[in-house]
């Protein structure tokens, strides 16, 4: 089986050097890119995409958060850790809400480079294997289903809710609490238990900035091991499901190193 290949995108040959020397010894593959342009080909164009990017902030041709940024916009999930010698950690915030899966600043030890990369590497393998598992459950699931004869099942209209019930809506959305569905534009969300409750509690606080740290709290509360970056993943899903409806949809908004709102 072949090792992962490592894509080193950074413009600094000595640093370069450096990176590729150490990783060669801990058995990776490792390609190199000096500027954006030649990264964005890499990684989206080849035959076998690398498994991971080494992605330096600072670029000759475009800033590193921009290549980040059109990476993910092409579809490209793979793996991302960023270098940076800034000292703004609003730099960094906004690096791992595009999508960056670890980072380090420089100077850094490249024995840490290494470990950060394999932690990557083995979470994205992980989520891969979950992934497959309940794909294949699904996959029984639907054909079991196609054993029942089938019928027309009408979807449901949005609610009339009771008068007892307060009405939550917002920017064309409408929700019926207790039934647990949402609305958009008329249309009935496919919606999971946590995207639900998600989108629910910032329409019951939109246009108020609410933080990750809330979120976390008030939607998964705190008997839950998880961090900030399961917000920032059901956000992603829950834009989809709204673009799907409306692509010019943009109802939740970030507000860069704190959190989300929905638009008012």
């Amino acid at each position: 089986m072949a090792h992962e290949t490592i894509l080193v995108i950074d413009d600094e040959p000595a640093i370069v050097q450096v990176i590729a020397e150490r990783l060669h010894r801990e058995g990776f593959q490792v390609s190199t890119a000096a500027t954006g342009a030649a990264a964005l080909a890499a990684a989206t164009g080849a035959a076998r995409p690398p498994d991971l990017l080494i992605l330096d902030l600072m670029l000759p041709d475009v800033d590193g958060l921009d290549l980040l940024r059109s990476l993910r916009q092409a579809g490209s999930s793979v793996p991302v850790v960023i270098l940076t010698a800034r000292d703004d950690d609003v730099d960094v915030i906004v690096g791992l809400e595009l999508g960056a899966d670890d980072y380090l600043v420089k100077p850094f030890n490249p024995r840490e480079l290494t470990a950060r990369i394999r932690a990557v590497l083995r979470r994205r393998a992980e989520a891969l294997a979950l992934a497959a598992r309940l794909a294949g459950l699904e996959a029984q699931v639907q054909g079991a289903s196609a054993a029942v004869p089938e019928r027309t099942v009408p979807q449901p209209a949005a609610p009339e809710l009771h008068p007892s019930t307060p009405p939550v809506s917002a920017e064309g959305l409408q929700f019926d609490p207790p039934a647990r569905q949402a609305w958009y534009g008329g249309h009935l969300l496919d919606l999971r238990l946590r995207e639900y409750d998600l989108l629910l509690f910032l329409a019951q606080h939109r246009g108020q900035v609410v933080s990750r740290t809330t979120l976390l709290d008030q939607v998964w509360g705190c008997d839950e091991f998880i961090d900030d970056r399961t917000v920032d993943v059901h956000i992603h899903r829950l834009r989809q499901k709204l673009a799907e409806i409306d692509p010019r949809a943009d109802l939740i908004q970030t507000e860069r190193g704190i959190g989300y709102r929905l638009a008012e």
